[in-house]
């Protein structure tokens, strides 16, 4: 049968009291955003639906109300599943008030949870989250007394520990593509990013539920190159050509930019360049541990000035660096890009890109930090009741075999002098991100230890790196103080090396 050709209001209202609702989008990448306004306004409207329950992988928003952000509502959400909070302020808002059950599991286990939906198996098997606050041992995955089910398993296989994350029933799967023909074939050619969107369709059609997808072309019936298809008619029961495509289609932040989508190359001397400042200082120095023909990962924030860094010094064409989303070489996507790539070399699958960061195909990661601890435990996940949610963080911090960890060393106000080859510190940073214990475990140094990865902790005037008794200081930038401006901003005293180096002064330099 033909899939419904419809309005977006049309499509809001097939969705019932007490669903499971299933989006793959990777901020506002790949986001039906016209179909949930219609939804949200339904329920502004009539006060339907109710008790909605949100199944989503990476953070979908952008920090300012939009994206899957616009469904946090009281009453209209009864239980999210997230693998990312940060751009979905209302969603936390609502996890923080106990006015819905909130649950953050790794991005990259919901990413393939989709994929054991829809082959009817009991759900995902992975060491991914073990030591970490998802395993049941510490929190389980839990953001609020509300979130009383304890879903996560630990169980034993083999004699080793592992972690079961249980399927369950998918109702509706809102997703988004370029063009549909009458069939309901589905392409993407003008996205950023195929995310798990196929997964997410076969997970719903499977649990006998409905897959409506957002386009901003309708073609003729058998008209599409099959080999661009990327999600078949058989799945697909509703479509909805976008009204506003310029408001509620974007690519990232803009409405459509043809590197992203892999249709140009640009020129990388032409991308924005940045100030040097204490972001790009910790770019120049982690920039450092990488080598030639490395493949990469970036996290967000300041890793995302690793790519920069790469970029304006020409060193990109000698690595491959890769986004979760499942953009493959090119140049990470900054800020609200984030997630894409400019001049792409490959697009895959987001359950499949996680397939080979678990497998260890990654040869080094740039990740963030929040908190640091004396045993090498890192923070990215919650602080307070700030949620950020750990996103891809797990998966690709215990897998992959050499880690950076990127920062500031303080976190709150900060201003510093940078030139001449020295760092001087006008204001301090009033938060101290080096703590005797972090407040949630989003990577344990007691797992990389045992594993044998090598860590490093690169901030803007102290590298540290993780060795079997904890950290250890190994290199100061040139013009701080090790007792006033490293170890008296710090909660404990690490180990020093005794060949305690100073950074290269040319990183502190124009």
């Amino acid at each position: 049968m033909r899939p419904t050709i419809e309005t977006a209001e049309a499509a809001a209202s097939r969705i019932k009291d007490g669903d499971t609702v299933a989006t793959a989008a990777f901020g506002l990448l790949g986001m039906p955003e016209e179909v949930v306004v219609a939804l949200e306004n339904r329920f502004l409207r009539t006060g339907a639906p109710r008790d909605l329950t949100l199944l989503f992988a990476a953070g979908q928003g952008d920090w300012h109300g939009s994206g899957l952000d616009r469904l946090g509502r009281e009453g209209l959400v009864r239980r999210i599943i997230g693998g990312h909070y940060d751009t979905t302020p209302r969603l936390t808002a609502l996890i923080n008030e106990e006015k819905a059950a909130g649950y953050n599991f790794p991005q990259g286990v919901l990413s393939r949870l989709f994929r054991a939906i829809a082959a009817r198996k009991p759900g995902e098997v992975t060491k991914v989250g073990l030591k970490t606050f998802v395993d049941p041992r510490l929190e389980g995955g839990r953001l609020n007394r509300r979130a009383s089910e304890e879903i996560v398993r630990l169980i034993q296989i083999g004699g080793e520990d592992w972690l079961l994350y249980p399927s369950m029933p998918v109702n509706v799967a809102l997703l988004r593509g370029t063009t549909a023909d009458e069939l309901g074939n589905v392409t993407m050619e003008e996205e950023a990013a195929f995310t798990e969107a196929l997964s997410v369709a076969q997970a719903a059609k499977i649990s006998g539920g409905q897959v409506i997808v957002q386009v901003k072309y309708l073609a003729q019936a058998g008209s599409l190159h099959p080999k661009k298809v990327r999600i078949p008619g058989i799945l697909v029961d509703s479509i909805v050509v976008c009204a506003e495509p310029e408001k509620y289609h974007r690519q990232a932040a803009r409405f459509y930019d043809p590197a992203l989508a892999g249709h140009i190359k640009v020129p990388v001397h032409s991308l924005p360049r940045f100030p040097l400042d204490e972001r790009k200082v910790v770019g120049r120095r982690a920039v450092r541990e990488l080598s030639p023909g490395a493949v990469v990962n970036l996290g967000i924030g300041i890793p995302e000035m690793v790519g920069v860094v790469a970029a304006e010094s020409g060193l990109s064409e000698q690595l491959t660096f890769t986004v979760e989303a499942g953009a493959t070489g090119g140049v990470p996507g900054v800020g609200m890009a984030f997630g894409s790539a400019v001049n792409p070399l490959a697009f895959i699958e987001q359950p499949a890109q996680f397939d080979f960061y678990d497998g260890g195909g990654l040869d080094i990661a740039f990740l963030g930090m929040a908190q640091v601890s004396r045993k090498g435990d890192v923070n990215v996940s919650r602080f307070g009741n700030k949620i950020a949610g750990c996103g891809g963080f797990i998966n690709i911090s215990q897998n992959t075999r050499r880690v950076v960890f990127c920062g500031r060393f303080n976190a709150g106000p900060f201003q510093a002098q940078i030139g001449d080859g020295r760092l001087r510190i006008v204001r301090e940073g009033n938060v101290r991100k080096f703590v005797e214990r972090v407040e949630q475990v989003t990577f344990s140094g007691d797992y990389a230890r045992d594993v044998g990865q090598k860590v490093t902790y690169v901030t803007e005037r102290a590298v540290f790196e993780l060795e079997s008794g904890g950290l250890t200081l190994i290199e100061i930038a040139p013009g701080v103080n090790l007792e006033k401006d490293i170890l008296g901003q710090m909660e404990f005293r690490p180990r020093i090396a005794e060949d305690l180096k100073t950074m290269d002064p040319a990183i502190f330099s124009e």
